[in-house]
C-alpha cells in the first residue's frame, strides 16, 4: 500500500516562476510588489543558475542569490528553491565530456540546450551532488524558502540515454537483476537471431541496428532501467537537501514525463508532486483543432488524472499564462480573454492546491523568448496581469475547497510494465494509446469523473475497494500478485472490466503458451479462441449487446465462455466471426469480470458504464452540457462542484437543486448561463 504523502498546501495559493538572474537588480523590488499586488506570493527561482552560484570549477559564490533573497524577504515573498542540475555549466561539458547524453548512434548532445546530461556519469553525480550540498547548506536556513524543487522536468526533452556511462550503469542493473548471462539470456529470448550474449561486456544500451529494430526484451529492461537511474538521480538530491531544509519546508519536483515510475519517485524521494500544465498545446500551429477528437484543451485534464494518481493533493509549478514558443518550434496564439482562469481552475478542479504561473515576465533573450508569461517584454499591466487578480479573487471565494478530495465513479488501471511496454510494442500501443484516450473522452462528455489507478504487485486490495468499477483496458503484461490483488476487489463486490489482449504476456514479455486472458482466466472464465487487428480494409464491426449496436474497435479478441458462472452478454454481428462471442460477463464472490473482446472506444464505453450502473453519478444534483467539464471535490461532508465551459460560446447548465454560488455568495438553483470560457464552483 502507497503511503500517504508528506505535505499538503494548506490553503489554495498562487505563485510564479521567477528568474532574478535575467533581470536588472533594479526591477527585483517593484516584480515583487506588482506580484503581491495580484495575488502571488510564491515565486521559483534558480533552477537553470549553476554558473550564478559555481561561476568556475569548485568556486561557488553565494552573493547574487544573498542579495535577491534579501529583497524577498524584505517583501515576505515564499521562494521555492530549483536546484540547478537540468543545465550544466559549459565548464562542467567542456572539462568532462562524460557527462553528456547522446543519441543512440553515439552522437553527442552537446552544451548550448538543457537537460543535455546523463543521470550516470560518476563525475555528474559527484559534482551535482556537491553544488545541490553547497546551495542546501547555505540556503536552506532561509526564512523564506519554504520548497525545494528538484531537478527540473525529469525526462523532459529526452527519456532515452546512450551514454558510455549509461551502458555500464545498465550493466550493473541487470547483474543485480539477472545475477548469470544464463538467467538473462532466458528473460531477453536471446536464442532468436543469434543474440545469445557470453560476457557481460557485450551488453551495451540499445544501438543503431539494421532498419532500427531491437531485442523487446532488452528494451522493455531498459526502460525500467531508465526509470530506476532517474529516481536514484532524484533520491541523491532529495536526500541531502533533508539534512539541511526546516521543519515544514518540502521537496518536489515538477513535470509527469515518460520512462520514469513517478509514484516510485514520489514515494522515495519526494513530499509533494507538481505538474507543468501548458493546456495551449492544443492551439500550436502544427495542431490541427478544428479536426481534433481528444477535446483540445480539455485533454489536459486528462494529464490531471495522471498527476492525482501520483499524489492526490498535488501543486502545479508551471500553468500556462501567455502564448507558448521556442525560436525553433511550439509556437502557439494567445490565451483567449478566461482561458488563463479557465485553465487555472482546470487544475484546482482536479486537486490543484497551489498554481503557479510561468513566468511572471517574458524572456528578452534566449530560446524561450516566445514562451509568454503573464508580462510581456514592455513589463506593463496587461489583460493577462488583471485575468491573474481575478484568479487570486476567485481563490480567495473558494478557499475552503483546499484539502478537498476529488470524487471518482471508476478508475482506470494502469501500471508501469503495460505503459512501457506500450510504447514499445506497436501492436500493444495502437490500441492502448487508443483506449485510454477514448475512456477519458468518454467520461467527460458523460460526465462520470474517473481516477487513474496505477497497479503494483503489493497493492492492498483495500485501495481499489473505493472504486464500485475498474477498466484495465490491455493488460498484455500479468503478473500472479496483480491478478491476486484483482481477484480479491472483484470477490469483495467490484466490477472489473478488461479488454483485448489481455494476459497475452508475463513480466519479461514473453508471449504465454496458455489461452488468453492467461493468468486472470481463473477469474474471468473466459477464454480466446482466436484474434485479428480491425482490417483497414473492412467496415467497423460492432457486436450485438441486448439488441443494441455497439463497436468494438481496433482489435477483435473472439471470446468463449469456460466455466458454469460465465455468460455470453454479446456477440459480434459481422466479420469472419459474426455470431461469436465478443462480451463475456463472468460472477466472482460479490462482484463480477466483464471481459471484452475489443478496444475501447468513446461510445461503448459509454455503454460500459451505463451496464455497471456509474454514469453520470451527479445527474441529480446538475445537468451539464458535453462542452463542459463537471468536476467535484469533497471535505468534510461538502461537496463543492466545478462546472467549466472549454467553449467561445455561452452554455446552459441547469442546478437541480439550490446551491451556492462561491463567487457572489448567492443561492442559485435552476437554468444558469456560462458566457464563453467561464467556470463556476458551487456548494
Amino acid at each position: 500500500m502507497r503511503k500517504e504523502q508528506n505535505f499538503k498546501w494548506s490553503t489554495l495559493s498562487l505563485g510564479t516562476c521567477y528568474y532574478p538572474e535575467h533581470w536588472d537588480r533594479s526591477l527585483w523590488r517593484e516584480d515583487l510588489q506588482r506580484m503581491k499586488e495580484n495575488g502571488i506570493f510564491t515565486i521559483r527561482i534558480a533552477e537553470f543558475a549553476w554558473s550564478k552560484m559555481e561561476p568556475r570549477e569548485g568556486e561557488f559564490t553565494f552573493d547574487f542569490f544573498d542579495a535577491f533573497l534579501d529583497v524577498a524577504e524584505a517583501e515576505q515573498m515564499q521562494v521555492i528553491w530549483g536546484t540547478p542540475t537540468a543545465t550544466p555549466p559549459v565548464w562542467l561539458t567542456e572539462k568532462y565530456p562524460e557527462v553528456l547524453n547522446c543519441r543512440k548512434d553515439g552522437v553527442l548532445y552537446r552544451h548550448g540546450m538543457r537537460r543535455h546530461y546523463n543521470y550516470n556519469s560518476p563525475k555528474y553525480q559527484e559534482l551535482s551532488a556537491r553544488i545541490v550540498e553547497k546551495i542546501a547548506e547555505h540556503y536552506a536556513k532561509r526564512p523564506c524558502i519554504v520548497g525545494w524543487q528538484i531537478d527540473n522536468e525529469i525526462n523532459c526533452e529526452m527519456d532515452e540515454f546512450y551514454s558510455e556511462s549509461d551502458t555500464l550503469a545498465f550493466r550493473e542493473f541487470l547483474k543485480e537483476k539477472y545475477r548469470t548471462l544464463d538467467a538473462l539470456n532466458e528473460a531477453w529470448g536471446t536464442i532468436v537471431w543469434n543474440q545469445t550474449y557470453s560476457a557481460w561486456e557485450e551488453i551495451y544500451v540499445p544501438r543503431t541496428t539494421l532498419s532500427d529494430e531491437t531485442n523487446p526484451h532488452q528494451t522493455l529492461d531498459y526502460s525500467r532501467f531508465v526509470s530506476e537511474s532517474a529516481i536514484r538521480f532524484c533520491k541523491m538530491q532529495s536526500d541531502i537537501i533533508r539534512r539541511y531544509v526546516k521543519p515544514g519546508d518540502f521537496i518536489t519536483t515538477n513535470g509527469l514525463f515518460a520512462n520514469l515510475d513517478n509514484h516510485r519517485m514520489e514515494d522515495e524521494c519526494l513530499d509533494v508532486y507538481t505538474y507543468d500544465s501548458y493546456p495551449n498545446f492544443a492551439y500550436c500551429l502544427d495542431a490541427d483543432p478544428k479536426h481534433n477528437r481528444m477535446l483540445k484543451d480539455r485533454k489536459w485534464s486528462m494529464n490531471l488524472a495522471e498527476v492525482r494518481s501520483v499524489c492526490p493533493h498535488f501543486g502545479i509549478m508551471e500553468q500556462q499564462s501567455g502564448a507558448n514558443g521556442w525560436n525553433t518550434r511550439m509556437e502557439a496564439p494567445a490565451p483567449k480573454p478566461g482561458q488563463l482562469m479557465l485553465w487555472a481552475m482546470q487544475s484546482i478542479a482536479h486537486g490543484a492546491d497551489y498554481v503557479s504561473f510561468f513566468r511572471w515576465r517574458t524572456a528578452t533573450v534566449g530560446t524561450e523568448i516566445y514562451w509568454h508569461g503573464i508580462l510581456d517584454y514592455d513589463n506593463r499591466d496587461n489583460r493577462k496581469l488583471a485575468e491573474v487578480h481575478r484568479v487570486w479573487d476567485r481563490v480567495k471565494a473558494i478557499a475552503p475547497v483546499a484539502g478537498a478530495d476529488y470524487k471518482a465513479a471508476f478508475a482506470l488501471v494502469r501500471d508501469y510494465d503495460n505503459v512501457w511496454d506500450a510504447r514499445l510494442d506497436v501492436w500493444h500501443g495502437a490500441f492502448e494509446d487508443s483506449s485510454v484516450k477514448e475512456i477519458f473522452v468518454a467520461a467527460q462528455e458523460s460526465h462520470t469523473p474517473y481516477d487513474v489507478f496505477y497497479l503494483k504487485d503489493d497493492t492492498d486490495p483495500a485501495e481499489l475497494q473505493k472504486y464500485p468499477v475498474l477498466i484495465y483496458p490491455h493488460a498484455l503484461i500479468l503478473t500472479q500478485k496483480r491478478v491476486d490483488v484483482l481477484k480479491a476487489y472483484v470477490e469483495e463486490g467490484g466490477t472489473l472490466i478488461i479488454g483485448a489482449r489481455t494476459g497475452q504476456k508475463d513480466i519479461d514479455g514473453h508471449c504465454v503458451m496458455a489461452p488468453m486472458p492467461g493468468l486472470l482466466k481463473q477469474v474471468s472464465h473466459s477464454d480466446v479462441q482466436e484474434f485479428t487487428f480491425h482490417s483497414p480494409e473492412d467496415a467497423p464491426i460492432f457486436m450485438d449487446w441486448g439488441g443494441q449496436e455497439v463497436e468494438t474497435g481496433l482489435f477483435h479478441d473472439i471470446l468463449a465462455e469456460d466455466g458454469a458462472d460465465a455468460k455470453v452478454l454479446a456477440n459480434y454481428t459481422s466479420g469472419y466471426f459474426a455470431d461469436r462471442p465478443a462480451l463475456v460477463e463472468t460472477a466472482a464472490g460479490a462482484g463480477r469480470v466483464i471481459h471484452f473482446g475489443g478496444t475501447f472506444t468513446r461510445e461503448n464505453t459509454r455503454a460500459f458504464l451505463k451496464y455497471a450502473g456509474v454514469i453520470e453519478p451527479f445527474a441529480d444534483q446538475i445537468a451539464v452540457p458535453a462542452a463542459c467539464e463537471l468536476a467535484l471535490r469533497e471535505k468534510e461532508g461538502k461537496q463543492y462542484l466545478f462546472v467549466l465551459n472549454y467553449t467561445d460560446k455561452p452554455q446552459m447548465i441547469t442546478l437541480q437543486t439550490e446551491r451556492t454560488d462561491m463567487d457572489t455568495g448567492e443561492r442559485v438553483s435552476g437554468e444558469i448561463k456560462l458566457q464563453a470560457y467561464e467556470t463556476k464552483v458551487y456548494v
